[in-house]
């Protein structure tokens, strides 16, 4: 009987016989006698056990089968080379063993491929360990919402993993969005992460490319740590509003860009610590308490050409001296005046406020951030500024909104390119959208602007 048969066959069953488990033991069979290359189609209905695939086969579900965990350890556990494995939903049933890595898809060799699956109620959705040149395209994984962070596992896990591809996964109730651990050259493409601690959790891990994705609503943000030579490119990092939540953390990377993204209604925008050569570039950071925290171990830090809308606080300056370059950006709150119109205010705009130094390093000042007193704070140091804090300014603010690229919405609508077009990706993502000042008139990007 063809699979289009079978599955004809299944769907005029009884309801009750529809959900009738069918032995896996079957198809275990058939891997294990495949020859290399081999394709297995796998009919519809529900499996119970776990599956291990020791021969380099591809593996397909047809009319979308339903692999359940038999146990505490892995659904499927892929130890052979060249595997690639489609078409399943792959269910938990909330059960598993952290201590085992249990997962829906655990890849475990080279250059496996796990594609349109649909992983639920997992400890793990897909770990790739030790898995040089795995990919994980357009996967479906949902975690186990009420179990605490700590006692579940990440949406997909990558560790020890060199030259990794993830491309248009949906990731939603896991710990972590995407944990990448010692895994370089990887290309993370179109991923989504929402509801979760971090959306992206990363260490050690050098010459990455992140493109087009979103991490969003996450308790914690994200944290990017010990890494080299990243780029982050048309990304969203919004709605992350835990106590402490970043938009985008570095803490001592090196040689990192960061260009056309996203950056909205974050507890803090961008958190640079203990790195070198950090650029910040042409990126829109609104809606945030503090749009920028930079501490003095941070050296070579260059922020050029962004927009800065309706955030509370510019910078909290962690430190007496700072390298740090900010010139040419766009300020919401700038009230300097273009008096001979080339584009640029006739007064640098001063970062630092009285509140940040009120602030230092307490977290607890947080409560008060979005307060009235806080608001009148600053604006009273701007009228009679009494203490000296540590400075730092936009030497050539910008009067007029950039025209930015940044990405206006997760649904995959083209991007913005008009100096309307940051405005309605702002006001499409953040309920304070009214905060925004009326647009002056448009002018063309100053020349003094560095690149």
């Amino acid at each position: 009987m063809t699979g289009r048969a079978l599955l004809a066959a299944v769907l005029l069953l009884p309801a009750g016989a529809r959900a009738q488990e069918l032995p896996l033991a079957a198809v275990q069979r058939r891997i294990d006698a495949a020859a290399p290359g081999d394709r297995i189609d796998v009919s519809p209905g529900r499996y119970r056990g776990e599956l291990i695939v020791r021969q380099p086969v591809h593996l397909v579900g047809i009319g979308r089968p339903t692999l359940v965990a038999g146990g505490d350890r892995s659904v499927v556990t892929i130890t052979a080379p060249d595997v690639t494995v489609e078409g399943f939903d792959i269910d938990g049933e909330k059960r598993g063993d952290l201590n085992r890595d249990a997962s829906g898809v655990l890849a475990a060799a080279p250059r496996s491929v796990i594609r349109d699956c649909r992983v639920r109620n997992t400890l793990f959705g897909v770990y790739l360990k030790d898995a040089p040149g795995s990919r994980i395209e357009r996967c479906e994984i949902r975690g186990i919402p009420e179990k605490p962070a700590g006692e579940k596992g990440s949406g997909i896990h990558v560790w020890n993993t060199d030259g990794f591809t993830l491309i248009g996964n949906d990731i939603k109730d896991v710990r972590d969005g995407l944990y990448i651990q010692a895994s370089p050259h990887g290309t993370i493409l179109g991923n989504r992460a929402r509801d979760l601690r971090y959306g992206l959790h990363y260490m050690n891990s050098d010459d990455n490319t992140f493109e087009d994705n979103v991490f969003e609503n996450g308790d914690a943000g994200t944290a990017i740590m010990y890494s080299r030579r990243l780029t982050f490119r048309h990304n969203r990092f919004v709605r992350n509003r835990g106590f402490a939540s970043v938009g985008l953390l570095l803490k001592s990377c090196d040689e990192v860009l960061a260009e056309y993204n996203l950056i909205a209604n974050n507890a803090r925008g961008v958190f640079i610590e203990g790195s070198d050569s950090v650029t910040i570039r042409a990126n829109v950071i609104a809606q945030s308490d503090v749009a920028l925290i930079v501490f003095a171990s941070a050296s070579r830090t260059v922020i050029t050409g962004n927009a800065f809308v309706g955030n509370l606080a510019p910078l909290s300056l962690v430190g007496r001296r700072t390298d740090t370059l900010v010139r040419g950006n766009y300020w919401s709150d700038n009230d300097a005046l273009d008096l001979d119109g080339d584009g640029v205010t006739d007064r640098p705009y001063a970062l630092s406020t009285l509140f940040d130094h009120f602030r230092g390093n307490l977290t607890a000042a947080d409560l008060f951030a979005r307060s009235l007193s806080a608001a009148a704070v600053s604006a009273a140091e701007k009228t009679f500024p009494v203490l000296e804090a540590a400075r730092l300014s936009d030497a050539t603010p910008l009067a007029h909104a950039p025209a930015l690229p940044v990405p206006n919405a997760a649904d995959g609508r083209p991007r913005m390119h008009s100096s309307l077009g940051w405005v309605g990706a702002v006001a499409a993502c953040l309920s304070g959208a009214a905060l925004l000042r009326p647009m002056r008139r448009r002018r063309q990007w100053p020349s003094k602007v560095p690149a």
